[in-house]
């Protein structure tokens, strides 16, 4: 019966509540420290460029029509 607004807000401060208290628990801080390496981590991946994308799906699906062609030929 209460506004979405209240339900958000409501659903926002017990969410922020539950996370204080389980920054407080051991579990809670090894996963806080486990999301700040990830996110480290996450800046080091390098994303490969649009020729090496298609020369590694060129490879691939090489690979796999040269696999066909010998199941194909052994059955």
């Amino acid at each position: 019966a209460e506004s979405l607004l209240y339900r958000l807000i409501a659903i926002l401060v017990f969410a922020g509540d539950a996370g204080f208290v389980a920054l407080q628990t051991a579990k809670g801080k090894a996963f806080f420290t486990f999301a700040k390496e990830a996110k480290t981590e996450i800046r080091r991946v390098v994303c490969p460029t649009r020729q090496e994308t298609v020369q590694t799906t060129i490879i691939v699906l090489a690979h796999v029509i040269f696999m066909t062609l010998v199941l194909w030929g052994e059955d």
